[in-house]
Formats: structure tokens, C-alpha cells, sequence
């Protein structure tokens, strides 16, 4: 098998791009979930120039400690601790309010209008 990292210029990285992976950034959306933090454990350990995101979706403050409510609360804290762990950054972007119209709300709106 190939190294990647000192892959002749033209031959393709393992994502499909004709350069080392050390020249290819990869955002990886970071759950708080085992599967994404596998995922970006693999890609910086191949050398990606890795970058973590996590989208707040909930009251942060509302959902911090509880279970089962997804990009918020613990989510946000284990993919952080992941992301310090692998040695990649990490950022949390609040897209809570455009989450609560865009999805949300229009969701409530067609579900009552009975269009589901």
C-alpha cells in the first residue's frame, strides 16, 4: 500500500483527492457520538488537517444535563473532549434559532395543517 502522506503529486489521497492529506482540510461534524469521533480520529491520524463542528441546536443551558437530547448539553462537552484528544479544533456553531424556524417550527406547522 501507498503512503499517503508522501504520495506522488497526482496520485489520489484515500477521499479521493489528487494531493498528501496533510494539504486536504476535512470538517467533520462532530456529534458527541462514537461514529463521527471515530471518523475524525482516523482522518487525523492519516494526516488530515482535520477541523471539528458541532451545530447547537438546543438551549445549551436547558440541555446539559439531559440524556438523550442531541447537540446540546454533553453532546457539545464529549465532542470537545474528542476533539482535544485527537489534537484537532473544535467549534460549536449556534444555529439554534434558525434550527427552532427553519425545522422546527415549519415541521409544527405542516403537521397541523395535516400535510405529514
Amino acid at each position: 500500500m501507498t503512503d499517503l502522506m508522501s504520495a506522488p503529486a497526482g496520485e489520489l489521497n484515500s477521499l479521493g483527492f489528487a494531493k498528501p492529506p496533510s494539504e486536504t482540510r476535512v470538517v467533520a461534524a462532530m456529534s458527541g457520538g462514537v461514529d463521527s469521533s471515530v471518523v475524525a480520529a482516523m482522518l487525523a491520524d492519516e494526516g488530515y488537517d482535520v477541523v471539528g463542528i458541532t451545530l447547537q441546536l438546543y438551549d445549551h443551558g436547558a440541555a446539559i444535563e439531559k440524556k438523550g437530547a442531541c447537540c446540546a448539553g454533553q453532546d457539545i462537552h464529549d465532542a470537545r473532549n474528542v476533539a482535544d484528544q485527537v489534537g484537532i479544533p473544535h467549534y460549536v456553531l449556534d444555529y439554534e434559532s434558525r434550527f427552532k424556524e427553519q425545522v422546527m417550527e415549519d415541521f409544527a406547522d405542516t403537521y397541523m395543517a395535516g400535510s405529514t
